[in-house]
């Protein structure tokens, strides 16, 4: 019978990685965020390792009379490797072409988000129209709204092949 349960030192090194890469990705610098994904990715990789069981002999039926080791576990952090290398190039572009054009990394606050929770502190609507008054009800909104299939065909022009 294996033995199925985790090394205490690798769950110990999961949860650190996984605490600092949060931690890194909840920055502004576009090079720490990068950094974050960096740390999140290896403690993935390493929590699909622990998942994956005990270390056996190779998966090629027959070499040995131990029990294999798992080759999904070995493929999904393959695959988990190249993901994380994309993600990271592509974060690392983002922020030289942001280094480019403002000299800094930083990400700034979207105008629009600013606008929003500054209405919400003063406690007003972020949207005003038709569907934000109180006093309006269904029925007469509903005569309000003009319907362009409702037009009719007075002002179409029949074409005849």
């Amino acid at each position: 019978m294996m033995d199925t349960t985790p090394n205490l030192t690798l769950v110990v090194v999961i949860a650190v990685l996984t605490a600092g890469g949060v931690y890194l990705l909840l920055e502004r610098s576009l090079s720490r965020i990068v950094l974050g994904i960096i740390l999140l990715g290896n403690a993935v990789n390493l929590m699909i390792l622990v998942a994956g069981g005990a270390a056996g002999s190779p998966p090629i039926v027959g070499l040995s009379d131990r029990p294999m080791s798992d080759p999904l576990a070995q493929a999904m952090i393959l695959t988990a490797i190249v993901i994380t290398l994309g993600l990271t190039a592509f974060l690392l572009a983002m922020s030289y072409r942001s280094w480019q054009l403002n000299r800094h990394d930083e990400v700034q606050d979207d105008v629009e988000d600013r606008r929003i929770a500054r209405l919400a502190a003063q406690d007003h609507p972020s949207v005003s129209g038709a569907d934000t008054d109180e006093n309006m009800d269904l029925d007469s909104e509903a005569a309000e709204t003009h319907d362009e299939t409702d037009e009719g065909t007075e002002g179409r022009k029949e074409v005849r092949p």
